[in-house]
């Protein structure tokens, strides 16, 4: 069985084309979940006007934020393997299967994608170029690489991850990606497997130009650091 979890915050102008994308590769006895963080548009009722069984709506009564939102999507998938989703991009033919064939292998799989503008025109970069993608724990302790809507976990890594942290001075794929580096096997692949849309309301700012400071991004890595340390997940690697 396979979950995907998709974290929804006002994304009516482009969650159909996303849902619509995601549910054409999935199985019957596959699921959706849908985290909203409390949408005041009319994100709900497109997801429900689907009227498909696969997806379940669960709402979001934590803290807000992008990291809770997604750790409680997270907390509902029941699937062997967890997909996770943005609200705005395009699923591509074959990500399933690709990253599937490569979770026989890793315990998390990161794959390629299209860089595009607003309205899906591809542009002349892919998420790997800009990021210069690099594998393993040290590579990705000052600059993140991993992209949660590339990436799928095995549920045993999960279940070590969890619950992700909810201060959002790091992003929840950050801390899978570096949970799962240190504690399994990660895997970059080169299929590139989504239209990662960029726009003004992008809820990953990844393959963009960074809006914080320097300061902030090495505090918020300082955080990361800290928080594997206080989870026992780096001594844990060290046994």
């Amino acid at each position: 069985m396979n979950s995907v979890c998709l974290a929804l915050y006002n994304g009516e102008k482009y969650i159909a084309e996303q849902l619509k994308s995601i549910l054409s590769q999935l199985g019957d006895e596959d699921e959706v979940i849908v985290s909203d963080d409390g949408s005041a548009d009319r994100s709900l009722d497109i997801v429900g006007s689907f009227g498909d069984p696969r997806i379940r709506v669960v709402r979001n009564r934590g803290e807000r934020g992008v990291n809770s939102n997604f750790n409680n999507a997270l907390r509902y998938a029941r699937g062997e393997y967890v997909f996770l989703s943005d609200q705005d991009n395009v699923w591509l033919p074959g990500k399933v299967e690709a990253c599937l064939e490569a979770l026989a292998g890793c315990d998390l799989v990161v794959h390629d994608a299209r860089i595009t503008d607003s309205r899906l025109q591809p542009l002349p970069v892919t998420l790997f170029e800009v990021l210069h993608k690099k594998e393993g724990f040290l590579n990705n302790l000052f600059r993140n690489r991993f992209s949660g809507c590339c990436m799928a976990i095995r549920r045993e890594m999960l279940r070590k991850a969890l619950p992700v942290p909810a201060d959002n001075a790091f992003f929840y794929d950050s801390w899978l990606g570096m949970v799962s580096a240190l504690r399994g096997k990660t895997a970059f692949i080169p299929f590139v497997g989504t239209y990662m849309r960029r726009h003004e309301g992008s809820m990953s700012t990844v393959g963009s130009p960074s809006v914080r400071s320097m300061t902030a991004r090495i505090g918020g890595r300082v955080k990361l650091l800290k928080e594997l340390i206080n989870r026992n997940i780096i001594f844990e690697r060290a046994k």
